[in-house]
């Protein structure tokens, strides 16, 4: 049941949307292969076993390692946002391209557009997943409009992150 709406209010102003486009977030390892694919997704699950109280609705756009996106893809990214009444979105990303992606992002008008993914899937014990799924939730709300990326514990402007592959995480960066 969704929860109670003031009168006055909006629905797209307090409802979340999550568009999903794979990444290792949603992979899953199959271990006679020796090799990951991307799954179905997990965030609303994710979301459900969190026990949030606010109305979301999970749409997944396609299922690709993010090094597998084409400018097609991320243009099909942004067409999706755009066309959603909801001020808040989260996109569920694969870590390498996320920048990418989120400079296609960067001009839509009047949208808290938060990106996130994880270093490990879901699937496994120890992931950043859930956390980084939490993260984006809290930064969706709190963040003004703009894209950010959530991942490692903080919310980056999209502008000034980077990922460090040596390292295993996202840091922000001064240019």
């Amino acid at each position: 049941m969704p929860p109670a709406r003031s009168p006055g209010i909006d629905m797209a102003d307090n409802r979340i949307v999550v568009l999903t486009t794979g990444g290792t977030i949603d992979k899953v390892y199959f271990d006679d292969m020796s090799r990951f694919e991307v799954g179905e997704t997990v965030v609303g699950k994710i979301l459900r076993e969190g026990g949030v109280t606010f109305d979301f609705e999970v749409v997944p756009l396609m299922r690709k390692d993010s090094l597998q996106l084409t400018d097609a893809d991320r243009a099909a990214i942004r067409a999706a946002v755009q066309v959603r009444e909801e001020s808040r979105v989260i996109v569920t990303h694969g870590t390498d391209t996320m920048v990418d992606t989120a400079r296609a992002l960067a001009d839509v008008p009047g949208k808290t557009i938060v990106m996130t993914g994880a270093l490990s899937p879901a699937r496994f014990q120890a992931s950043d997943a859930v956390f980084n799924i939490g993260m984006a939730v809290a930064a969706v709300q709190a963040c003004p409009p703009g894209v950010w990326i959530a991942m490692s514990g903080q919310v980056f402007p999209w502008d000034h992150v980077r990922k460090n592959r040596g390292r295993n995480r996202f840091e922000r960066t001064d240019d």
